[in-house]
Protein backbone atom coordinates (compact mmCIF):
# COMPACT_ATOMS: atom_id res chain seq x y z
CA UNK A 1 0.00 0.00 0.00
CA UNK A 2 1.36 3.40 -0.98
CA UNK A 3 1.57 6.04 1.68
CA UNK A 4 1.40 9.70 0.80
CA UNK A 5 4.56 11.71 1.27
CA UNK A 6 4.67 13.57 4.53
CA UNK A 7 7.00 16.26 3.21
CA UNK A 8 5.62 19.70 3.07
CA UNK A 9 6.63 21.99 0.27
CA UNK A 10 8.62 24.96 1.48
CA UNK A 11 6.65 28.14 1.82
CA UNK A 12 8.39 31.30 0.75
CA UNK A 13 7.65 34.48 2.57
CA UNK A 14 7.02 37.60 0.59
CA UNK A 15 10.27 39.07 1.93
CA UNK A 16 12.47 36.23 0.68
CA UNK A 17 11.28 36.41 -2.91
CA UNK A 18 13.37 38.71 -5.06
CA UNK A 19 12.48 39.69 -8.54
CA UNK A 20 14.92 39.29 -11.35
CA UNK A 21 16.03 42.52 -12.99
CA UNK A 22 13.97 43.54 -15.97
CA UNK A 23 15.30 42.03 -19.17
CA UNK A 24 14.93 43.27 -22.65
CA UNK A 25 12.26 41.50 -24.59
CA UNK A 26 13.64 38.31 -26.15
CA UNK A 27 13.80 38.17 -29.90
CA UNK A 28 10.83 36.52 -31.54
CA UNK A 29 13.21 35.03 -34.09
CA UNK A 30 15.39 32.06 -33.28
CA UNK A 31 19.04 32.11 -34.22
CA UNK A 32 22.29 30.16 -34.19
CA UNK A 33 25.58 31.77 -33.34
CA UNK A 34 29.14 30.67 -33.79
CA UNK A 35 32.29 31.88 -32.17
CA UNK A 36 35.18 32.95 -34.34
CA UNK A 37 38.72 33.91 -33.44
CA UNK A 38 39.61 37.27 -31.95
CA UNK A 39 41.87 37.81 -34.96
CA UNK A 40 39.01 37.27 -37.43
CA UNK A 41 36.75 39.52 -35.37
CA UNK A 42 39.34 42.32 -35.39
CA UNK A 43 39.86 41.88 -39.12
CA UNK A 44 36.10 41.93 -39.74
CA UNK A 45 35.65 45.07 -37.63
CA UNK A 46 38.49 46.79 -39.48
CA UNK A 47 36.98 46.02 -42.89
CA UNK A 48 33.51 47.10 -41.78
CA UNK A 49 34.80 50.35 -40.27
CA UNK A 50 36.72 51.11 -43.46
CA UNK A 51 33.67 50.32 -45.58
CA UNK A 52 31.35 52.46 -43.44
CA UNK A 53 33.64 55.48 -43.51
CA UNK A 54 34.66 55.21 -47.15
CA UNK A 55 33.65 57.90 -49.55
CA UNK A 56 33.40 55.21 -52.23
CA UNK A 57 32.57 51.83 -50.64
CA UNK A 58 32.96 50.03 -53.98
CA UNK A 59 36.73 50.33 -53.59
CA UNK A 60 36.44 47.84 -50.71
CA UNK A 61 34.40 45.16 -52.48
CA UNK A 62 37.28 42.71 -52.46
CA UNK A 63 37.98 43.13 -48.76
CA UNK A 64 34.31 42.66 -47.89
CA UNK A 65 34.08 39.57 -50.09
CA UNK A 66 37.22 38.13 -48.47
CA UNK A 67 35.77 38.65 -44.98
CA UNK A 68 32.46 37.07 -46.01
CA UNK A 69 34.35 34.04 -47.34
CA UNK A 70 36.45 33.76 -44.16
CA UNK A 71 33.36 34.02 -41.94
CA UNK A 72 31.60 31.37 -44.01
CA UNK A 73 34.58 29.07 -43.70
CA UNK A 74 34.81 29.66 -39.96
CA UNK A 75 31.09 28.98 -39.55
CA UNK A 76 31.22 25.74 -41.53
CA UNK A 77 34.12 24.59 -39.40
CA UNK A 78 32.32 25.54 -36.19
CA UNK A 79 28.98 23.97 -37.09
CA UNK A 80 30.21 20.83 -38.82
CA UNK A 81 33.86 19.89 -38.42
CA UNK A 82 34.17 20.61 -34.68
CA UNK A 83 31.07 18.55 -33.76
CA UNK A 84 32.28 15.75 -36.02
CA UNK A 85 35.64 15.70 -34.22
CA UNK A 86 33.90 15.85 -30.85
CA UNK A 87 31.81 12.82 -31.87
CA UNK A 88 35.05 10.97 -32.70
CA UNK A 89 33.64 9.86 -36.01
CA UNK A 90 37.04 8.63 -37.12
CA UNK A 91 39.90 9.81 -39.27
CA UNK A 92 38.45 8.74 -42.62
CA UNK A 93 35.08 10.35 -41.92
CA UNK A 94 36.70 13.58 -40.72
CA UNK A 95 38.99 13.73 -43.76
CA UNK A 96 36.07 13.06 -46.11
CA UNK A 97 34.06 15.83 -44.46
CA UNK A 98 36.99 18.25 -44.62
CA UNK A 99 37.57 17.49 -48.27
CA UNK A 100 33.88 17.96 -49.07
CA UNK A 101 33.70 21.24 -47.19
CA UNK A 102 36.81 22.49 -48.96
CA UNK A 103 34.96 22.04 -52.26
CA UNK A 104 31.90 23.80 -50.85
CA UNK A 105 34.04 26.69 -49.61
CA UNK A 106 35.70 27.12 -52.99
CA UNK A 107 32.34 27.16 -54.74
CA UNK A 108 30.63 29.52 -52.30
CA UNK A 109 33.74 31.71 -52.25
CA UNK A 110 33.51 32.33 -55.98
CA UNK A 111 29.77 32.98 -55.72
CA UNK A 112 30.30 35.47 -52.87
CA UNK A 113 33.05 37.28 -54.76
CA UNK A 114 30.89 37.53 -57.92
CA UNK A 115 27.89 38.87 -56.01
CA UNK A 116 29.78 41.34 -53.82
CA UNK A 117 31.85 42.41 -56.83
CA UNK A 118 28.71 43.66 -58.56
CA UNK A 119 27.22 45.57 -55.62
CA UNK A 120 26.98 49.34 -55.46
CA UNK A 121 27.83 51.49 -52.44
CA UNK A 122 24.48 51.34 -50.59
CA UNK A 123 24.27 47.57 -51.11
CA UNK A 124 27.79 47.09 -49.74
CA UNK A 125 26.97 49.21 -46.70
CA UNK A 126 23.81 47.19 -46.16
CA UNK A 127 25.80 43.94 -46.18
CA UNK A 128 28.24 45.53 -43.73
CA UNK A 129 25.40 46.51 -41.41
CA UNK A 130 24.04 42.97 -41.53
CA UNK A 131 27.44 41.57 -40.59
CA UNK A 132 27.63 44.00 -37.66
CA UNK A 133 24.23 42.82 -36.44
CA UNK A 134 25.31 39.17 -36.67
CA UNK A 135 28.31 39.98 -34.50
CA UNK A 136 26.22 41.25 -31.59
Amino acid sequence: MDTPSKRKSPVKSAKSVTQAPARSKPSAKVFLRFYHSAELRAKTNAVLTTLESARDPTVHRGALADIAVELTSSGLDYYFIKPLKAARAGFVVEQSASLGLTGVQQLIGSVIRNIVGRMDGPQLRSVGQSLRQFMR
